[in-house]
């Protein structure tokens, strides 16, 4: 039977899923869940084995996914794509809290557009497909003491290695279509694996990063106020880098668009699935100085997304320790308690250092 107070994990049993409904359960035993998918079995086996949690079997195309539970959950998680937003309006009808990872920039436009012809009776919080938002949400923190952010560059290393699951690769896949940017405060369209950066890691790695279609590149000017923000992401593997960045100049990425050749695109993304280590980092500047954000999760890229996706859970039912937000549209950016934030990063191994230039000060590092 499905508790009135469960927070409901759609996707539950995936890559991120698993990850996230193991670090709810470590921190809030007394929380009900329910596992939610497609199929049962794996819901039910994941249930089983987290204790005080259900597995149900949930369709998102459904005119109405949520009723098959019977009763008004405390809050949805989204782990896996909403193509017709079924799941999501559904929530928002109902006055249900949600949290979306899911979407890709021009999926979260789309989100927009469809609430404001219905505004949610509830919370809506849309994290980013890319680490559930994690980027914003500590640029959002960095910034409050810098004033107005000039600019934002986000650099990714992505391991080769590092487990990743379908709706990864569908968003990887994205890479032969031109996006939306914002630079001096101006909007323009670049191409995915241009203009290339090399950033250097504090453990001395070098990585050679190209323009990457993530939400925080429209999200970020549209919630602070930023006038430039770009982010961009290398591979732990030079050579896999480069064959990308010329199959684009090539214009092959462009071709292998078409949906026939979705398996070959795809095959060119996969990764090896035994783990690896995620890191990444945001230089910012900002009328009162400047600071660069580090962060290291040996880990991986879908542990660290899930510990985003946990920062999304706590902050939207008040768990974090600031009341819960009102109905309405949120993003990761909205994060009112950083010390909370910090020391949730913290507790799951993540590793997050601040460099801070001040206009008038020598570079401090401060760890967390």
């Amino acid at each position: 039977m499905v508790s009135e107070g469960s927070v409901v994990l759609v996707g539950g049993y995936g890559v991120v899923g698993v990850r996230l409904a193991r670090l709810l359960r470590a921190r809030h035993p007394g929380l009900p869940l329910v596992i939610a998918g497609r199929r049962l079995e794996p819901a039910r086996e994941l249930a089983a084995a987290l204790g005080n949690a259900e597995g149900v079997a949930l369709d998102i195309r459904a005119p109405s996914p949520l009723a098959v539970l019977g009763v008004k959950p405390r809050a949805v998680v989204s782990l896996v794509n909403d193509p017709e937003d079924h799941l999501l309006m559904s929530a928002a009808r109902d006055g249900v809290p949600v949290l979306d990872i899911t979407r890709w920039t021009s999926r979260v436009r789309a989100a927009m557009l469809r609430l404001s012809g219905t505004p949610p009776r509830g919370p809506v919080m849309l994290g980013s497909a890319w680490m559930a938002g994690l980027v914003p949400r500590l640029v959002a923190m960095a910034a409050r003491r810098l004033g107005r952010l000039e600019h934002v560059d986000v650099g990714i290393r992505f391991a080769l290695a590092d487990e990743a699951g379908p709706d990864s690769l569908e968003y990887m896949d994205r890479l032969g279509l031109s996006f939306d940017v914002t630079e001096r405060g101006q909007e323009r369209q670049v191409l995915p694996l241009t203009d290339g950066r090399r950033v250097t890691f504090s453990d001395g790695r070098s990585t050679r990063v190209f323009r990457l279609d993530t939400p925080e590149q429209a999200t970020l000017p549209m919630v602070l106020g930023a006038r430039g923000v770009a982010t961009r992401l290398g591979f732990d593997s030079g050579s896999a880098t480069w064959s990308l960045v010329v199959l684009q100049r090539l214009g092959i990425l462009r071709l292998l668009q078409h949906p026939r050749l979705t398996p070959l695109r795809r095959a060119l993304l996969a990764t090896s699935g035994t783990g690896g280590e995620a890191a990444w980092l945001a230089d910012l500047e900002g009328e009162y100085g400047r600071t660069r954000i580090e962060v290291v999760d040996p880990k991986g890229q879908a542990h660290l997304t899930a510990v985003g996706a946990l920062l999304g859970v706590e902050r939207l039912l008040g768990l974090d320790g600031a009341p819960p937000p009102s109905a309405g549209v949120w993003f990761p950016e909205h994060e009112p308690r950083a010390e909370a934030l910090l020391a949730t990063l913290r507790d799951c191994g993540v590793t997050v250092r601040l460099d801070e230039v001040a206009s008038d000060e020598v570079p401090t590092r401060k760890a967390a």
